[in-house]
């Protein structure tokens, strides 16, 4: 028990400090609603992952259906591997849920990725203004942050005891990567394409 102690110390001690939050104060404290796009959309990317000294890349789906279903679909290069999961509400399930769940980002930060705001409620949310972003620090103690440009959800920050250890960031350039600094790993996502999808039941079964 003291060696887990002294592991997940050092992690959280790499992990970088939430600084305080920056801009004015909002007049209120409501945020926009962040939601997918309405009805059913295909997205195709390219992958790359890091974590330490191991490295992997490849291609990728994900088949979305509004509100709050989605089927992830990984191909690793080289035509060596595949693996997928489905995201259903605030539940994943995949053939080796412990693996994906090492690899793909927990659930309310994939949902980011997808410009859905899906976490736990929590009391105290701290709105500012800061130019073009609204950001909001969400728990008491601090344990989001989000940022949004007009009615889109730019960055998503999961906090523990002041530290940022899991981030997710949604580029201009159709990028989404996220990054657990702590543990040294990182996912970033780099959408080929996406368009309005047609799939039936059985895309949610693996």
């Amino acid at each position: 028990m003291r060696k887990f102690a002294a592991v997940l110390l050092i992690v959280v001690g790499c992990a970088p400090t939430a600084a305080p939050l920056k801009g004015v104060l909002a007049p209120d404290r409501s945020l926009p609603a962040l939601s997918m796009p309405g009805g059913h959309r295909h997205i195709v990317f390219k992958w790359d992952y890091q974590e330490g000294e191991i490295a992997a890349r490849g291609d990728g789906s994900i088949r979305t259906a509004a509100p709050d279903s989605a089927r992830l679909d990984f191909f690793l290069g080289g035509g060596l591997g595949a693996g997928g999961a489905i995201l259903v509400g605030d539940s994943l399930r995949a053939p080796h849920a412990d693996l994906a769940r090492r690899y793909i980002p927990p659930t309310p930060l994939m949902w980011a990725a997808l410009g859905r705001l899906a976490i736990p409620p929590l009391p105290d949310t701290v709105v500012r203004i800061d130019g073009e972003l609204t950001r909001a620090d969400i728990g008491r103690p601090l344990q989001w942050r989000v940022a949004i440009k007009a009615d889109t959800l730019v960055e998503l920050d999961h906090i523990s005891n002041g530290k940022i250890t899991e981030s997710l960031t949604r580029g201009a350039n159709g990028t989404m990567t996220f990054q657990a600094p702590g543990a040294r790993r990182t996912l970033r996502l780099t959408v080929i394409r996406e368009e309005p999808g047609s799939f039936d039941a059985s895309i949610w079964s693996l």
